[in-house]
């Protein structure tokens, strides 16, 4: 899914420091948003999936105006456990980030309650 780069996705916007290029956790955001979509197709209803790791290098600054495909591939399973490899790429084709997002599948009324 495509992102365009806004004064409000920046480090100096975020408080994740004082440049104004694409904030880490705004970075991750997307992608662990990315996740969530490709994990849809495992779900039935009742279930949702909850972040449990990340592993990510930011490895380029992204202006803003740029442009920031987020990917995240079919996950790997394990039990409940799901493993996506995530990755960013710019407009001018450069990986932005990479790295790995795991989720786990819940009962969401169970977990909510706890």
């Amino acid at each position: 899914m495509p992102h365009e780069v806004t004064e409000a996705d920046t480090a100096q916007a975020l408080g994740s420091g004082d440049v104004p290029v694409l904030a880490t956790p705004r970075l991750i955001a997307w992608l662990e948003a990315a996740t969530v979509r490709a994990a849809q197709t495992l779900l039935t209803s009742g279930q949702t999936t909850v972040g449990v790791t990340i592993r990510v290098e930011h490895r380029r600054p992204t202006a803003v105006g740029g442009s920031v495909e987020v990917i995240a591939s079919p996950p790997r399973v394990a039990g409940r456990r799901l493993s996506f490899d995530v990755e960013a790429v710019d407009d001018a084709g450069r990986v932005v980030a990479d790295g790995q997002i795991d989720r786990v599948i819940v009962d969401r009324e169970r977990f909510v309650a706890t």
